[in-house]
Parts: C-alpha cells; sequence; structure tokens
C-alpha cells in the first residue's frame, strides 16, 4: 500500500509541472557542459585517427580531404554550371560570378532549374541514375539557351562521402539517406558523370570539380566573409567540414599550406565512441533504419531521424500511462508519422502549443493540455540533444583550429546550410549560445548559406581557375630566378674569364684580384699572445688570440663586440677611426693589456690594394659604407693616426688582410688543405691560393719568382733521369693568397642576361649602382630587398595581399635577409611564415604565406647557386694550375648566411660539385671566423721574420 501511495504522490506533482516528468523520463538526453565537453574531446580523438594514415582505415570519422585548397579571396570571376546531387531533388544551375553587366562587383548571379529523382532510380542502377542527372542538364541548358557547342566548366556537388585524390578524382563510398543505387561504390563518380554526358551527347562540358555539400557552403559563405574556415550541414543529414593545415593531413602528400577536410562527422560513434550516450530510443532508430551500426552520431542529431525519435518517447510514455491517459492510437504506432517539420512547428514561439495540438489530434490522439506541455517538451529535449552534440562536435573543431594556429583568441565564422537550421525556430539561438559557451576564446560568428552548396560548387571551381591563374602569373614572375645549368655554366665562365683578366697587370678587371701579400698558412707551431681587431660590416670586432702549446686547448680567444652607429659608418673617415680606436682602448682596458703592445693584426672587409701584408689601400666602400676621405687611403695608416690623437697607448699593427683571408687561415690552422676563404653573409667574397707566377700585376713578386725558379732547377737537376711524372708538390711552388673581391663580377655587363628587373631596381636604390653586381645577386645585404621587390610586384598585380600595397612594404630594407632564413625554415609552419609578415604589418592569408615562402626560395636559391658556380670555377683554376686531373681542397667558410640559411649551403655545395665534377670539395665552417684568422697571419709572418 506504501508504494501505491508513493507512486500516486509522485503522479500527483508530476501532473502539476508536465515537464518534469519529461525531464525524470528523459534525463538522459539533458546533456550538461561537463558531458558535452567530453563529447567534444572524444570527437577530437576521432578527428585524429581520421587524419593519420596509421589509424584512417580503423576510424569511424574518415576525414576526407577535399582538395580545396583556399577559400574565396572575393577576386574570382567566370561563368559556370553546377549540378547538385544530394536529396529526393537536383538542382542544375547556371552561377556567374563577376560576370555581366548586371553583376555588382563582389556579387554572383545564379540560374537554377529543380528536377525530380524517380523513386526507382533511388535503388536502381547507379548509370541509370547518371544518365537521368545528364539528361536533365541538357534539358536545362536548351530551356535557358545556352549554347550546347561552346565548352562549359562545371562544378558537381555531391552530398554523399567520397574518397578524393584530387578535385576532379573522387572514388564513392557509400549511400546515406533515401539513395541506394547499385553499381557505383569504388567508382570513380567524375568519370560516372562524364560517361553519362558523352553517352547523352550534345554538349561540351568539363567537369572541373566535385565536392560535398558541407564544402560547398563553406564555399558560398566564404565568398562573402573571407573568415568562413568551417561549412555545417543540419538538415536531412549533418556534416562538418574546415580547413586543416596540410601538415596534418596523411592521406595527401605535401606540408604546405591548407587542405579542406570533410569530417563525415555523422559516423561518429560508429565505434562505440558514444555508447554511453546513446537512448534505448537512438537504438530503436537505428535498427529500424536502413544502415542499422552506421551514421550513429546522424541519427542523434539530424532531421531525417528527430521527428522519429520524437514519436518513440511519446509512444513510450503513453504505453507507461504518462501521456493521453495511457491511449496509444495506431497512427502513433506508425514509424515517420511524427516528422522533423512537425517538430519545428511543436516549437515555434507563439503558436507551439496549438501545432502540437493540432498535430497530436491528426495522430487521432486525444491530448489534454499538460498532454501538450509534456510532448511539446519532448520536442524541445530531442532537439536540444541534437544542436548540444552539433555544439560539442563544433567545439572541437574551432579548438583544434585553434590549436594549429597557436591563437590565444580565434575569430572565425561558420558557413552554415540545412533545413533543420534553417526552418527550427529556436535551433540556431540553441546552437550558438553553446558553442560560445565551450569555446569561449573563440569568437565565432555564423553565416547562413542564402543560396545552398550550388553557388559554393561553382565558388570551388571558380577558385581552382583563380588560383591556376596566379599560379602561371607568380611562375612567370619567377622563372627569371631559376638558372638551367647551362646558364650557371656560362656564369662559371665568365667568372674564370674575370679571375684571369684580374691577375694581369694591365687591362681593366671587374674582379680585382688584389694580392694580399700572405704567402704561408699556419702549419700549427705558431705560439704567443696576439690582438685582432675585425671591421667586416656593422659590427667591429677586437680580440685576444693567445696560441698555445699541445694539442690539447691549443688557442684560447677573448673578445669583445662593437656595433657601430649609421652615422658613423657615413660620416667622416676620421670619425670612422676615431671610433675605432676608441672601442680598441676600451677593449685593452677590459682584458687589461692597454701597455703590452701586442702585434696586432687588422681584418678589414673591403676592397684594398696592398703592396705589402702591413699596408692596404681602400679602393671602394661597399656594405653600406660611405665615410669620406678614406678611398685611395691606407687604412692601416689611418687607424695608426686615430691612435696618436688618443694618445692613449699604441699598437704593432703587422698585417692587414681581408675577412675571407682571415676566415681561410683560421680553418687552414684546422686542416692543412684549407687553400680557399669563402664568405657568405652579409656581403659575399672568396680568396685563394695561386701561383706567383700567375700573379703578373704584383712587381714585387718577381725576385721571389726568379728565387723559386731557381730552387726549382736544383732540385729538377737531383731528380734527374727519374721516370714518370711528378707528384703536386714535389716542387714546391710558390704560392699567395688571392682575395678575388668577387662580387664585382657582371660590374662590366658580363651578367646582364641574367640579372632580373627587380635585381636592377635594387641596384638603382644601393649606394653605389653599378657596382658589386655580382654581391647584390647574392649576399645577405640585398636578398631581402630583392624579395621585398618582388612581393610589392606581385601585390600591384593582385597575386599577394588582396593586392593592398602597405606603406611597409614599399619601405627599402624592411624585408630583412634574415626573414628568408626564418620563412624558409623547414619546421617553420606557415602559420609562423605569417607571423613574420604581420611582423611587417602585413596581413597575409595561408596562399599568400605559401607565395612569400616560394619567393624567398627562389631568391636564396639563385644567390646559393651562382655562388656554387663561382666556386666551381675557382676550384677548378686551382686544379689546372696544378696539372691535376683530380682536385681534393677545403674551403673555410663563414657568413650568417651559409650559416643561417637553411639550404643555402646545400645548394651551393651541390652546384660546385656538379660544375666541376674533378673536384673534391670539403667546405669548413669557421668556428671563430677572420679575427682569429688575422692573429694566425700575424703570427705566421712574426715566424718567417724569425727564420
Amino acid at each position: 500500500m506504501f508504494a501505491v501511495h508513493l507512486v500516486s504522490f509522485f503522479f500527483s506533482k508530476l501532473q502539476e509541472d508536465p515537464t518534469k516528468k519529461v525531464d525524470r523520463f528523459l534525463y538522459s538526453m539533458c546533456l550538461n557542459d561537463g558531458q558535452l565537453s567530453d563529447i567534444s574531446a572524444r570527437f577530437q580523438a576521432e578527428m585524429k585517427k581520421g587524419l593519420s594514415i596509421e589509424s584512417n582505415a580503423a576510424a569511424a570519422v574518415k576525414m576526407l580531404p577535399a582538395h580545396v585548397r583556399s577559400t574565396p579571396d572575393g577576386t574570382e570571376k567566370g561563368q559556370f554550371l553546377a549540378l547538385d546531387l544530394g536529396g529526393s531533388k537536383f538542382k542544375v544551375l547556371q552561377v556567374k560570378v563577376r560576370e555581366g553587366t548586371g553583376i555588382r562587383k563582389g556579387e554572383v548571379e545564379m540560374e537554377e532549374q529543380t528536377y525530380p529523382v524517380p523513386r526507382e532510380l533511388l535503388s536502381g542502377r547507379g548509370t541509370e541514375l547518371f544518365d537521368h542527372v545528364s539528361k536533365c542538364l541538357k534539358d536545362f541548358l536548351h530551356e535557358k539557351n545556352i549554347s550546347l557547342e561552346k565548352k562549359h566548366p562545371l562544378a558537381f556537388t555531391f552530398s554523399f562521402p567520397c574518397e578524393q585524390s584530387s578535385l576532379n578524382k573522387a572514388l564513392f563510398l557509400n549511400w546515406s539517406k533515401h539513395y541506394r543505387a547499385r553499381g557505383l561504390q569504388g567508382k570513380d563518380m567524375i568519370q560516372a558523370l562524364r560517361e553519362a554526358i558523352d553517352r547523352t551527347g550534345g554538349m561540351d562540358i568539363e567537369v572541373l570539380a566535385l565536392v560535398n555539400d558541407t564544402v560547398a557552403t563553406m564555399m558560398t559563405c566564404g565568398f562573402d566573409d573571407q573568415h568562413c574556415e568551417v561549412g555545417l550541414i543540419i538538415g536531412t543529414g549533418t556534416n562538418a567540414c574546415y580547413m586543416e593545415e596540410m601538415r596534418h593531413v596523411d592521406l595527401v602528400e605535401g606540408d604546405e599550406g591548407r587542405m579542406c577536410v570533410n569530417t563525415e562527422w555523422g559516423a561518429f560513434g560508429d565505434d562505440g565512441a558514444l555508447k554511453d550516450y546513446i537512448t534505448e530510443f537512438d537504438r530503436d532508430v537505428d535498427a529500424a533504419s536502413s544502415n542499422p551500426g552506421r551514421q550513429i552520431f546522424e541519427k542523434m542529431v539530424g532531421g531525417m531521424y528527430l521527428g522519429e525519435l520524437v514519436r518513440l518517447v511519446v509512444l513510450k510514455m503513453a504505453k507507461q500511462g504518462l501521456l493521453f491517459d495511457g491511449c496509444v492510437s495506431d497512427a502513433l504506432r506508425t514509424k515517420g508519422r511524427i516528422t522533423t517539420a512537425n517538430v519545428a512547428a511543436m516549437e515555434e514561439y507563439k503558436n507551439g502549443l496549438k501545432n502540437t495540438r493540432d498535430i497530436l489530434m491528426d495522430l487521432d490522439l486525444t491530448p489534454s493540455p499538460d498532454d501538450c506541455i509534456a510532448v511539446q517538451h519532448v520536442s524541445t529535449i530531442v532537439s536540444f540533444r541534437s544542436s548540444n552534440l552539433v555544439a560539442a562536435g563544433l567545439a572541437a573543431i574551432l579548438t583544434r583550429i585553434q590549436q594549429n594556429r597557436n591563437l590565444r583568441t580565434l575569430r572565425i565564422t561558420v558557413g552554415v546550410d540545412g533545413t533543420v537550421y534553417k526552418t527550427h525556430p529556436q535551433y540556431p539561438k540553441r546552437l550558438h549560445k553553446v558553442v560560445r559557451r565551450l569555446v569561449p576564446d573563440c569568437h565565432v560568428r555564423f553565416l547562413l548559406s542564402d543560396s545552398g552548396s550550388s553557388k559554393g560548387a561553382a565558388l570551388v571551381a571558380a577558385v581552382a581557375q583563380r588560383l591556376a591563374s596566379q599560379r602561371q602569373k607568380v611562375d612567370e614572375s619567377l622563372s627569371p630566378f631559376t638558372l638551367s645549368q647551362g646558364q650557371l655554366q656560362l656564369v662559371k665562365a665568365r667568372m674564370r674569364v674575370g679571375l684571369e683578366a684580374g691577375l694581369r697587370s694591365k687591362g681593366p678587371s671587374a674582379i680585382k684580384m688584389l694580392p694580399s701579400f700572405v704567402y704561408h698558412r699556419p702549419n700549427g707551431t705558431e705560439r704567443g699572445k696576439y690582438l685582432a681587431l675585425d671591421l667586416g660590416g656593422t659590427n667591429f670586432r677586437a680580440l685576444l688570440v693567445h696560441f698555445k702549446k699541445g694539442l690539447q686547448q691549443k688557442t684560447r680567444l677573448y673578445h669583445k663586440l662593437y656595433t657601430i652607429p649609421l652615422e658613423i659608418m657615413q660620416g667622416t673617415g676620421e670619425d670612422l677611426f676615431d671610433y675605432l680606436a676608441a672601442c680598441v682602448s676600451d677593449f685593452l682596458d677590459y682584458m687589461g693589456v692597454k701597455h703590452a703592445h701586442l702585434p696586432t693584426g687588422f681584418t678589414f672587409s673591403f676592397p684594398c690594394e696592398q703592396t705589402s701584408i702591413a699596408t692596404g689601400t681602400l679602393v671602394s666602400w661597399t656594405k653600406g659604407f660611405k665615410a669620406t676621405d678614406c678611398e685611395g687611403h691606407d687604412v692601416v695608416n689611418m687607424l695608426q693616426e686615430a691612435i696618436k690623437r688618443r694618445n692613449e697607448f699604441d699598437l704593432d699593427i703587422a698585417a692587414v688582410v681581408n675577412d675571407t683571408v682571415g676566415t681561410m687561415m683560421s680553418c687552414a690552422y684546422e686542416d692543412p688543405q684549407c687553400e680557399i676563404g669563402l664568405i657568405a653573409g652579409t656581403g659575399t667574397n672568396v680568396c685563394y691560393m695561386e701561383e706567383v707566377k700567375n700573379i703578373e700585376k704584383t712587381g714585387q713578386n718577381k725576385e721571389r719568382l726568379a728565387r723559386q725558379e731557381e730552387r726549382a732547377e736544383g732540385e729538377e737537376d737531383e731528380d734527374d733521369g727519374m721516370e714518370g711524372e711528378k707528384k703536386a708538390g714535389d716542387v714546391e711552388t710558390e704560392k699567395m693568397c688571392i682575395n678575388t673581391e668577387w662580387g664585382g663580377l657582371g660590374d662590366d655587363g658580363s651578367l646582364d642576361d641574367i640579372i632580373t628587373p627587380y635585381d636592377i631596381e635594387v641596384d638603382k636604390q644601393s649606394l653605389n649602382p653599378g657596382k658589386q653586381r655580382f654581391e647584390k645577386l647574392t649576399s645577405g645585404m640585398y636578398l631581402g630587398e630583392v624579395v621585398r621587390q618582388v612581393l610589392l610586384d606581385l601585390t600591384r598585380g593582385g597575386l599577394l595581399f588582396r593586392g593592398h600595397v602597405t606603406e611597409t612594404l614599399k619601405t627599402p630594407g624592411i624585408f630583412q635577409t634574415k626573414y628568408l632564413s626564418q620563412i624558409e625554415s623547414d619546421h617553420l609552419a606557415l602559420l609562423q611564415v605569417r607571423s613574420v609578415l604581420q611582423q611587417l604589418g602585413l596581413e597575409s592569408t595561408c596562399n599568400d604565406s605559401m607565395i612569400v615562402k616560394e619567393v624567398c626560395g627562389a631568391v636564396s636559391r639563385r644567390a646559393a647557386q651562382l655562388c656554387g658556380a663561382g666556386m666551381a670555377a675557382v676550384v677548378d683554376k686551382i686544379r689546372e694550375n696544378r696539372g691535376l686531373d683530380h682536385l681534393n681542397i677545403t674551403v673555410g667558410v663563414d657568413g650568417a648566411l651559409y650559416k643561417q640559411h637553411p639550404h643555402f649551403a646545400g645548394i651551393l655545395h651541390d652546384t660546385a660539385k656538379v660544375l666541376a665534377p674533378q673536384c673534391n670539395v670539403t667546405f669548413l665552417p669557421s668556428e671563430e671566423g677572420s679575427g682569429k684568422g688575422a692573429a694566425l697571419i700575424t703570427a705566421v709572418a712574426r715566424q718567417k721574420q724569425k727564420m
């Protein structure tokens, strides 16, 4: 009796508020935020599984690449046909994007016709279905007076799962909704359509692209809002797509940019991932469906199933006496009698209860007011669960995008289509509210697709055409930077001619070939303390180098770096050398050796004419220096005069050397085969050990050459009668290091055939127009500016940054060469490339970032290849000088471009190897730079003086 009274008590209480009994009955459908976050996390895990090539085959959520790599940017145009097949009807359309006088900028004009799909074709042969589609297409062309002779590009919206290997190849996976046409599984749907068009005949159609309706929705909305990177369908079925980073899409080659991924999220839960959220009513709906066990998420969310879920709930409540006084009609027992449209009607704001009563009476029921309230609440809970589940899935996608892009906040637009979203009065508001609650750091705009997925399909084709046209124009702009093997061979030959001309005593030469008067390289026996000064660019370095005995810790080095202000670089010569003397004074104080009077080597990285190792007359400034009254003067003397003016210390400057020579000497201390020095940094230059007999321009070498020949003759007399060819080194040929100053190659016009308009502009704006042409193609001081000129041209042509030329982009020098190294890093995602551009005030799309990366690659690759061609000329000359069939030699290298750019060194090596195949060249990066080399030259010179 107690139990009966308890039940009566509860019933009396429930009858006071009809919604409470529904809440209790459907408590498992009422999901809180914690549960939704859990579902969202599960979906994120499913997304990762579907994207991975290792787990995709077993994944329920297939994450199908759509091969759509860019959303609309508003510049698309053209005229397209579109087919939209996805329900009981299909559409044929003509879509004009910015075509015709009646269309304002940015608008799309469409003509469309809807055609029914006969029921028998839904489960008939697939070829018959496509023949029907093709015939309707031809009828449409006739009706709209569209020429049958003209070729028409066509885009195909196909709202069923396909595995795509490209925009125009899509292998059909499986049907959904009411479709069951036979013989298509595993077939290419584009090819099936083409074959049907051929069978119909009389049309010239080019099928450009197949897209899912979700993708097409995203593209439709993307035309109006460039932040739209998610597409969402909530209609008969449900699905979502979004722009995923290519580096995560294992099923497609390449890792640059983004690609739209069709999640096919309707299958979420097919593997049991949602088993603890599935109710008995979901299981009943699934069991009665045409595909039991599949599309579980869709059956909890999609419009095809919501009405049936409500019917099953109401039926069970009636059977348990909770509705209609326990009365159940035959109509209520009949599958499909409550539709999703009924659900929407029951939840209307003003007429919802009246509509509910009418719907129930149509089911031969006699509802009380409380029954109407309860059934309306059932509809609310079922549809609210649908919007909650969609919100959880969408939150997973938005979270992934935000994490992919490493953003604190994400501004994004979701393009939405589907009858449930469009017709249900409360659904959009509920969805928006829950999404924003689940992902509070995402500023989400929901944009309703105004013309469905058909327009989006045409826009996919329009974007594909735009990208193809853009690709062609970008390729044309960058083609001059691509050098053939023939062109590189010519550069090598011209460099060789320049080297030979520079060695001669008479006649002009673009390559100066300056004697350094360094005859000997270190042999490891150097000892003592030396001071080294290094002026090579915007920094001045002072070093104290101690060469010690023993194999361990051969060298101890201390240094201090000083930045040279621009006003000093471009002021008077006296101010410049006074500044250097002040830096030396500070360093000597810092090291406590101000009165030691140490032997000093001076690395001076600008072209100098030398008559001895301790004198150097500046030929010309490079690398941005323009200090007056220096060219034509001895730089050692100018430094010594500045030291005298300070009257604080004295220096014994025993050698002045170029940084290239210093680098060679530094590396030769480690590797005796090092006979070449290369600088690839702010500027570029090479030095190498040349036979003294070839240096015609140095009269001072004649006496040394005569002594060398006498020594050689004596050694030949001793070896008289020996058979066979002499080995290299049998007779020691005296050599001198030559500072080539190869940056001047091309000053005589010898490189005009490979110099681009961008290079010409950079040269015009430089401090020394017409000079150092090779250096302006290859060195760090200029590469960033070459890139800026290319970006400026592409932007003016509408190929970058939406054609918006910013003041930043117009600023010379703003694009530093260090950005090339950052942007071309293999480990730097395009998101970070975009971040680099943002630092420069350049707002870029993903596609912009890809183009910028490509421009940087083209400019730096050409620079490395040119340096490789020049190096091939040098090593081949050394080999031929020595009469060798094969040369083994080491190049000492320094410079930020060589050391920090991710690809420069490798391309340089490969080019030199290909162009000088008889030379085995080892590249040895200098650890301590040219400063240590200057100290070594001083040490070697002191040793030779003592001998």
